[in-house]
């Protein structure tokens, strides 16, 4: 792999001393107590390794330094947190990986790789007393996400780089019904006609979990599915619902067998158990139909062969049936020099396209979960569960199996257990040859039987080269002295003028009745009877009122933008609107009123920071709509002096020092956004938006992050705890204090899925905390105002920006 890095001089430790801590030996700067990693100095693009560990569908990010000069309270400064593409990563943050998928995609844009720079805490004047400068680091960090192992992941950075492989399929049904396949499968949910009434939905989930339960496999059973996790949305049902599994048995055609034993269904309300035997079941060969009449919001279910009892000469339950087992090769994404495939026996055939190995080993010690890709699988009869030999044996004389792993065993008693079995064989390249792909030979053989089972695998391609990405910047560097090539590979972009002007308004509502409330709220207009109301566009919001939910239009009046009632104004058009003096606005007091909620709103400069260096190409833009039109190249540094992404955050903290010194007039965040609007950023407006409603959300709930979860994603009591057990004190509870992690942690990623639509995003969200037993919105009103700010985009860009190009 042509990396264009010593790997195994990454981690070497140095023994220089750093300048803001003599008593650290330039290792990692995410920790300074931990001295197993160190950082490499070959070159300043790879000097910090960013390593991913896998969260509950969450990806976090260990900053390499991090800007403490200004916390506020209505700030958190917190390790920059990934972006939810890849796209939006900066260079430091990229793991090798990330590289390869953008090679895949050819997505390659040099900017993104380049990495952004933030001040470094200053703390020279703890030089000269280790503890102290220990207690002000541990102070320093004491917000931030919980740490990953280090330790584990020193040894080998591409080993922490985790995704989530669970299964899981849902699928949205009305009235007609209809089925629901788990992907690569045989499992199927069919809904009848009439499940649910006309007008009502049912949303119906799937999952697979690879292990069944330990204790239906003995004697007298054998599970043949995996544990099935059965999720519905709604419970006002008419009609039964229908469970389809195809088997990994089918019970022998001689009347002992047909007597003695049969594939039954157990199901259960909890993945613990109790589980109960279903009657109404349907088999035929190898597959089961179950009907499913006691139905819950979370169901289990597996299938088993069971039998009466054994009576000789059969010595258990496999005697009565046709086994057959399933096995899956698995290895990494990309064959490298030295790689690990994974030999896997399934109790089931449900053989998933990905698999998190836990144990893997490297250098005798156990490394962080990995996933890796199905490389091949294969299914044969197996009449009786005996010890099995497994061997891997390359077809290509430039690899081999390592000695050692060449041959392994699988004991009877490990397949009796009906859970996953697994084998590791280490494969190497011999000699300094060219990397390609090849194929191997998979052979099982029964050892108390002549019977062998054979199939060949072959291997996907070697990663792509990626030296050209990684030495770009270099080599955009050295081309600086000749003139007639570009210095950066960044478009040039000209932002649009603002203009202070009335706004362009085409639907009036007149009131159809007196509004004004003893208890003010905010974003809610007040109005009386026959006002004429400016309405900014015709999509309405949803939002919790004084005691119940209602929709709104965002209307103007008064200067005073806010929310009125859509049942409370009738609709007219411009023509018909008589008197609108009192509606009119000018988009200067736009930009002022709809930014107000980030006044109230907890932020973490560091991903502010780097957002908006990453996404405004032009400092001088922005430098004048903050008030810095006198600025020059000159006042910036030679660190600052090259790239414009470092100009543009250079411009940041310099509004932002400002801002702190006057924190009672000038307030960071309200006044970036009102800048970015006025060169029409709406698109990092709205990333901005919805990250720092997501982390207020977080911080405003707390403990009651448990009910909303179960509101917004129908978590289990066990998915939540999964949320929580990384943020853990010592006595094994997460600290009221601390809540706020596994609460940010989930809404992260449950915004993630929305892709682009941030607008679906903040009015799920307020839909959702606004159905809680005690909500939050009713004395917390700014998502309510982000709602309104990006309602208002579109006529706001329509009136403050000409179309066409000023004369």
């Amino acid at each position: 792999l042509d990396l264009d890095i010593d790997w195994s001089d990454v981690f070497k430790h140095v023994r220089g001393v750093s300048k803001t801590n003599p008593f650290w030996n330039e290792l990692s700067a995410s920790n300074p107590f931990v001295h197993d990693i160190a950082a490499s100095n070959r070159n300043e693009n790879n000097k910090y390794l960013s390593v991913l560990k896998e969260k509950p569908y969450l990806f976090s990010k260990v900053s390499s330094n991090r800007d403490s000069l200004a916390s506020s309270g209505d700030e958190l400064d917190i390790d920059c947190l990934l972006r939810k593409t890849l796209a939006r990563r900066s260079g430091r943050s990229k793991s090798v990986s990330d590289f390869l998928d953008i090679v895949d995609n050819q997505r390659f844009n040099p900017r993104k790789t380049t990495p952004q720079k933030t001040i470094a805490s200053d703390m020279t004047w703890l030089q000269n007393d280790r503890e102290a400068y220990k207690m002000a680091w541990l102070s320093h960090r004491q917000l931030t996400r919980s740490c990953l192992d280090l330790e584990a992941m020193s040894h080998s950075p591409g080993w922490a780089q985790t995704q989530a492989t669970d299964i899981h399929v849902v699928c949205k049904l009305n009235h007609e019904g209809g089925s629901v396949q788990l992907p690569d499968s045989d499992i199927n949910i069919h809904v009848p006609v009439g499940h649910v009434l006309p007008g009502e939905f049912q949303e119906v989930g799937l999952k697979a979990i690879l292990n069944p339960p330990s204790w239906f496999n003995n004697e007298l059973s054998s599970t043949v599915s995996p544990l099935i996790e059965l999720t519905l949305s709604n419970l006002n049902t008419r009609e039964a619902i229908f469970l389809e599994v195809k088997v990994a048995a089918k019970v022998k055609n001689d009347p002992l067998s047909q007597v003695m034993s049969d594939i039954v269904c157990f199901y259960s309300l909890n993945k613990e158990g109790p589980f109960k035997k279903l009657e109404n079941c349907y088999t035929y060969q190898d597959t089961i139909q179950v009907k499913l009449t006691d139905l819950s919001h979370v169901m289990y279910a597996v299938i088993a062969v069971q039998a009466n009892k054994i009576q000789p000469p059969a010595t258990n339950v496999w005697d009565y049936v046709h086994r057959t087992v399933s096995v899956g090769i698995y290895g990494p994404k990309y064959i490298h020099p030295t790689f690990t495939a994974v030999f896997t026996v399934f109790g089931h055939n449900y053989i998933p396209g990905k698999l998190t190995i836990c144990d893997i080993k490297k250098g005798g010690k156990n490394m962080p979960p990995v996933v890796f890709q199905l490389w091949g699988k294969h299914t044969f009869l197996l009449e009786k569960p005996q010890d099995l030999n497994i061997s891997l044996v390359s077809c290509d004389p430039d690899f081999e199996v390592k000695m050692e792993d060449q041959s392994k065993n699988i004991k009877e008693e490990e397949l009796k257990t009906g859970e996953m079995v697994r084998q590791q064989f280490l494969f190497s390249m011999l000699g300094c040859r060219e990397m390609h792909f090849f194929v191997f030979l998979v052979q099982i053989k029964v050892l108390k039987s002549s019977q062998v089972t054979q199939f060949h695998v072959t291997t996907p391609d070697p990663a792509p080269k990626l030296s050209g990405i990684i030495n770009r910047p270099k080599r955009l560097q050295n081309r600086k002295e000749i003139k007639s090539a570009p210095l950066l590979l960044i478009p040039t972009v000209k932002y649009p003028k603002f203009q202070d002007k009335t706004l362009s308004v085409n639907t009036y509502g007149v009131a159809l009745k007196t509004v004004l409330r003893q208890n003010k709220i905010d974003y809610l207009l007040e109005y009386f009877k026959g006002d004429t109301i400016a309405l900014l566009g015709e999509d309405k919001v949803k939002a919790i009122g004084q005691t119940k939910i209602k929709e709104w239009y965002v209307g103007v009046l008064r200067r005073k933008i806010g929310l009125v009632h859509c049942k409370n104004i009738k609709v007219i058009s411009k023509e018909q609107a008589m008197d609108t003096a009192d509606s009119e606005l000018t988009t200067r007091n736009l930009v002022e009123q709809i930014a107000l909620p980030f006044k109230k709103l907890t932020y973490i400069y560091s991903v502010v920071l780097s957002t908006v260096s990453e996404s405004v190409y032009d400092w001088r833009a922005l430098a004048e709509v903050l008030g810095y039109s006198h600025m020059s190249l000159d006042d910036f540094n030679e660190a600052h002096a090259d790239k414009e992404s470092e100009r543009v955050a250079h411009v940041v903290k310099r509004m932002k020092e400002d801002c702190h010194a006057n924190k009672k007039k000038r307030l960071f965040l309200y006044e970036l956004i009102v800048a970015l609007l006025r060169i029409d950023c709406q698109g990092l407006v709205a990333r901005l938006t919805q990250d720092t409603i997501i982390l207020t959300s977080a911080v405003k709930l707390g403990k009651y992050w448990r009910e909303l979860a179960e509101k917004l994603a129908r978590l289990t009591k066990q998915q939540i705890e999964a949320y929580e057990v990384p943020h853990q004190g010592k006595n094994g509870t997460v600290a009221l204090e601390m809540m706020w992690k596994p609460a940010y942690d989930f809404l992260y990623t449950w915004g993630a899925h929305y892709g682009d639509s941030y607008r679906d995003v903040l009015q799920d969200l307020q839909s959702a905390l606004d159905k809680m037993k005690n909500p939050v919105t009713k004395h917390w009103r700014e998502l309510t105002g982000t709602l309104i700010l990006v309602n208002c985009m579109e006529v706001l860009r329509a009136s403050a920006f000409s179309k066409m190009e000023e004369e």
